[in-house]
């Protein structure tokens, strides 16, 4: 485990104005990045999101070419039984895809210790932020939009990991662009690795610790 003095969250304010500083905790901050973990399970959530739904016909079930094209002798062309064979235009494809599961397995121990070694990483980058509970007061994505501008991530990528009840925030933040919401239970290795910040509400903070913090994921154990 590396060492984790100095590892805060910024909490962010009013205006995107840094009102204090939070202590994190080593059980999910303070994880030296294991990079072939980090690759295997992100590899594994992208395999995941894909929908499997290719698929190409074989000769078998393009319609047509049931009648022999021509006959078999005397042409001086090439014997053929059917104009859908692969060879033809519009005949069947050879080993083309078809629907499949993509997803790979891996475990829950690893998932959870992949997501820590990204909250690490960022967390030793100083890129992890937490949204104070006076930052946003009401619903606005213009006040949203000055929350991130005034802390400097006008045009960076940000996740927010936010709680269900925190509404404000989500609704003041979902429209733009730069934001990917999710909630503590759904955050993905790949998003924290994609992002160049992390922003936690209050209740996204603690739900995200409490997830991480058990004897699987948050410990010092190497999956």
């Amino acid at each position: 485990m590396a060492a984790t003095e100095g590892l805060v969250a910024r909490v962010i304010g009013a205006e995107g104005a840094v009102v204090g500083e939070r202590e994190l905790p080593a059980s999910v901050f303070g994880h030296d990045p294991r990079i072939p973990l980090l690759h295997q399970v992100v590899v594994a959530e992208q395999a995941a999101a894909r929908s499997g739904t290719h698929s190409t016909k074989t000769r078998a079930e393009v319609a047509g070419g049931g009648a022999k094209p021509y006959r078999q002798k005397g042409t001086g062309n090439a014997r053929q039984g059917s104009i859908r064979a692969p060879q033809y235009k519009g005949g069947g494809v050879v080993h083309g895809p078809k629907p499949r599961d993509h997803s790979q397995k891996v475990s829950k121990k690893m998932v959870r210790g992949a997501l820590c070694d990204a909250l690490s990483d960022r967390a030793q980058g100083s890129a992890v932020y937490i949204l104070g509970d006076g930052a946003l007061a009401a619903i606005s994505a213009k006040a949203g939009a000055a929350v991130l501008g005034g802390a400097g991530f006008d045009a960076s990528k940000v996740a927010l990991v936010a709680g269900e009840g925190d509404v404000v925030a989500m609704k003041s933040l979902r429209n733009l662009p730069q934001v990917r919401i999710q909630s503590p239970g759904a955050l993905l290795t790949s998003t924290v690795l994609s992002s160049d910040a992390v922003i936690f509400t209050e209740s996204g903070f603690l739900k995200t610790v409490e997830r991480l913090s058990g004897a699987e994921g948050g410990s010092s154990e190497r999956a």
